[in-house]
């Protein structure tokens, strides 16, 4: 695996190359004290995962984020001090996969590192093209298409969209998408799932109030739910 962290306190990232060192032998570390050396990082090397902090001199991580979503699908877990609820929702829905609060316990973040990288390589799974309308998702090349535009998604975003599609006309409450798409230790953390579902609906172009594609079951979960001539090849 290779690495990129991005965080201007050189002991944090001493201590995740040492993380890594020890318990994730063969690991690659790059790192960066700022936001324009990790963008320029990310635009030349080929890297599988970005761990970046918010608090960042010049360009914040919040910044930084979007302009690699500007760029790239890199997975990116948020690494901050701040533990505000509103901060957590907004680098979610700038496309960040995961968000872990300083001081952060070593062994919980190695897990969600690999969680991240669990739903990354979900999204190479092959299977069958559904189409319906001018909604297109192929499996096998892991595309979306709109009217045939691509829709450019993130790992979690095309995660979340192919376990509903997956499931086309059955309601998964949120437990199980958590479950199945992030890992059972983030069966509680239902915000992630409607921050993802927003961004989703957003991209796909779906009107909550009369939806297209995903429909809501208030308190339980969604729904791929789409008109009966759904044609799969």
């Amino acid at each position: 695996m290779r690495l990129l962290i991005v965080d201007d306190a050189p002991e944090v990232v001493e201590s995740v190359q040492l993380d890594f060192m020890l318990m994730w032998p063969g690991t690659e570390v790059l790192s960066a004290g700022d936001g324009q050396t990790a963008l320029d990082l990310v635009r030349r090397e080929l890297v599988d995962l970005v761990m970046l902090d918010i608090g960042l001199p010049e360009m914040d991580g919040f910044e930084v984020l979007q302009r690699i979503r500007d760029v790239s699908s890199v997975p990116v877990v948020m690494l901050t001090a701040r533990d505000a609820t509103d901060e957590k929702i907004r680098g979610l829905q700038l496309g960040a996969d995961d968000y872990v609060t300083k001081p952060f316990n070593h062994l919980e973040l190695i897990e969600r590192v690999r969680a991240v990288l669990r739903r990354v390589e979900f999204t190479r799974s092959g299977g069958p093209t559904v189409r319906f309308q001018d909604f297109a998702m192929d499996f096998e090349r892991q595309e979306v298409r709109i009217a045939g535009n691509l829709i450019h998604l993130t790992p979690t975003e095309y995660n979340v969209l192919h376990y509903l599609v997956s499931h086309r006309g059955v309601v998964q409450g949120h437990e199980t998408l958590l479950k199945h798409v992030w890992g059972p230790e983030y069966r509680d953390e239902v915000e992630y799932l409607r921050v993802y579902v927003r961004r989703l609906r957003e991209k796909l172009g779906d009107d909550p109030e009369r939806p297209r594609y995903i429909a809501t079951v208030r308190g339980y979960g969604y729904c791929f739910d789409p008109p009966k001539s759904v044609v799969v090849t």
